[in-house]
């Protein structure tokens, strides 16, 4: 049998505490894992649960540091799992992880793709062809991208997107044919393109 002779709240990070087995430091928890490992300083555990409260702490461990990156910013369910393939988390651990996460709002395949598209159009002019691919290359689901994007087609017209990048790019690609290269390059339909030029046309004649 073991004992735990001490279980101390941490300096640095006040929501862990160090747990003391057999007067030596053995792992820690967050307070939630504590309390809900029910352990207390002073009780007496057997091998089989000293190595169960041990799995709990490294599974603890790696749950905050999923969470950690969760955080950072919005992640497609597709990034969450390969980050946690990279920090060898078994398959069913993680999906037990991302389950959590989605539980408390921090994983939506949904949310990740409008505020994917949102930012794009903030930032950049993009076409929902590109859209498209960088959705895909997130692994989105095609029904949530199709959505997304009808949504998205209803309040941005795809005209005005191509004659912010004429107005851009047009000292750099003087001949035409070049600009029209570039534009189908990032994805515009040709039809979308000659419209636009033709609109840049009459309106700069």
């Amino acid at each position: 049998m073991s004992t735990i002779t001490a279980i101390r709240q941490q300096v640095r990070h006040k929501d862990r505490y160090s747990l003391y087995v057999d007067g030596e430091y053995a792992f820690s928890l967050s307070e939630s894992a504590l309390l809900e490992s029910q352990v207390a300083s002073g009780q007496q555990l057997s091998d089989t649960e000293l190595t169960a409260l041990k799995q709990l702490a490294l599974q603890d461990k790696q749950y905050n540091l999923v969470l950690r990156y969760a955080a950072l910013r919005p992640r497609s369910e597709w990034e969450m799992l390969t980050y946690m393939h990279r920090k060898d988390i078994p398959e069913p651990v993680a999906k037990k992880y991302t389950d959590k996460l989605k539980r408390i709002g921090l994983l939506d395949d949904q949310d990740f793709a409008e505020r994917w598209v949102a930012n794009r159009r903030l930032l950049k002019h993009t076409s929902q062809a590109r859209l498209r691919q960088e959705l895909r290359q997130k692994h989105i689901d095609s029904s949530i991208i199709d959505t997304v994007l009808a949504e998205d087609q209803e309040s941005t017209d795809e005209i005005d997107v191509i004659a912010a990048i004429i107005h851009k790019k047009r000292a750099r690609y003087s001949d035409p044919q070049k600009l029209i290269a570039y534009l189908a390059r990032q994805g515009f339909r040709y039809d979308a393109i000659k419209t636009a030029l033709d609109r840049a046309d009459d309106a700069n004649p």
